[in-house]
């Protein structure tokens, strides 16, 4: 019987990728690193059909050919999207052999007959967006903050009237603006809604935001969820005030990090969520509040977990590779 091979799109310097890659090395199973920027600049795909259908799928890189039909499972890390050759030079025709190389390369692995970690790209990007997030959160049983998603400014100060003003606003999707000018780039994170916010509340019919109510902290949960199994570790976010409003203003050097014991039910949410979202892996950011409350904030379906697991011990890295090789 041959040895497990897991393909891992991924781009350069990946160190999540370069952990697990180790621990699959480590019990025997074969690793293939791909990042679909290569494509049409370093590797190559081939795919032939006959009457009856595909007959093969191979992928050329520089360090040989891989018979896509060997690989037992697919793990989607973070791989670059394909660019045009760098011989093109007309913009309009570099934009275009650009778009017909995403469609082909993402049309590739969703149909590749194998395990997909965390699931196929489709279903990560649908799964990313937060207004559906909560509705399912909802219905799943979780707590949810009271939120508004508008564009008219009467509705932003409605909102802020009637929560006395804690209130807070994070991005639909993207938290960065690029190459501002003078190529600055600008991170969004979630942030409370401030006086100057509210006099320039105009400004949102130029585009979406997400409102929510603010809801007190007695520590942040980042449960991660992979395959069957549930982490949670706890963020004690309010020891610092830089990280209070969002944990990812890290300090860490006053604001701990621990494992922490989901309520059993909470946890068998925290399945049902990546069930219904269709995928095996999910990073989910809860509030437990100082009344014992558990309010759930969003899922990432493709978040990043090697700081809580150096920090807390807590062994998300074998689990991913239990999964990937589950099966195979």
């Amino acid at each position: 019987m041959s040895a497990p091979h897991v393909l891992v799109l991924t781009r350069d310097n990946d160190p999540h990728a370069e952990r697990v890659s180790d621990l699959l090395a480590e019990r025997g199973a074969r690793t293939t690193v791909f990042d679909n920027g290569d494509y049409l600049t370093r590797a190559h795909v081939e795919l032939a059909y006959t009457a009856r259908g595909l007959s093969r799928r191979l992928l050329h890189t520089e360090s040989g050919t891989l018979d896509l039909d060997t690989v037992t499972a697919l793990w989607w890390r973070r791989p670059t999207p394909p660019q045009a050759h760098p011989e093109i030079t007309d913009p309009s025709v570099a934009a275009y052999t650009a778009q017909e190389s995403l469609t082909l390369i993402g049309d590739l692995w969703e149909h590749l007959p194998c395990r997909v970690v965390p699931a196929r790209d489709s279903v990560i990007r649908r799964a990313a967006h937060k207004p559906s997030q909560l509705i399912l959160a909802a219905e799943l049983g979780f707590e949810i903050p009271e939120t508004l998603i508008a564009t008219q400014a009467d509705a932003l100060w409605d909102f802020h009237n009637r929560h006395d003003g804690h209130v807070v606003t994070k991005p639909m999707g993207l938290p960065w603006v690029e190459n501002l000018a003078g190529g600055h780039t600008v991170i969004r994170k979630c942030e409370l809604v401030s006086a100057r916010d509210v006099a320039y509340a105009e400004a949102l019919r130029y585009c979406p935001v997400i409102v929510q109510q603010y809801v007190p902290k007695r520590v942040e949960l980042r449960v991660t969820v992979v395959g069957r199994r549930v982490f949670a570790a706890e963020i004690h976010s309010q020891n610092s005030n830089r990280s209070k409003v969002d944990w990812r203003r890290y300090d860490l050097g006053v604001t701990p990090y621990g494992v922490h014991r989901l309520p059993d039910e909470v946890a068998e949410r925290c399945l049902a969520m990546t069930d219904r979202l269709g995928l095996v892996y999910g990073a989910i950011d809860l509030v437990l509040t100082p009344d014992g409350r558990y309010v759930f904030l969003e899922i990432n379906p493709n978040g990043q977990w090697m700081w809580i697991e150096e920090l807390t011990g807590l062994p998300i890295s074998a689990a991913i590779c239990d999964l990937l090789l589950e099966g195979a």
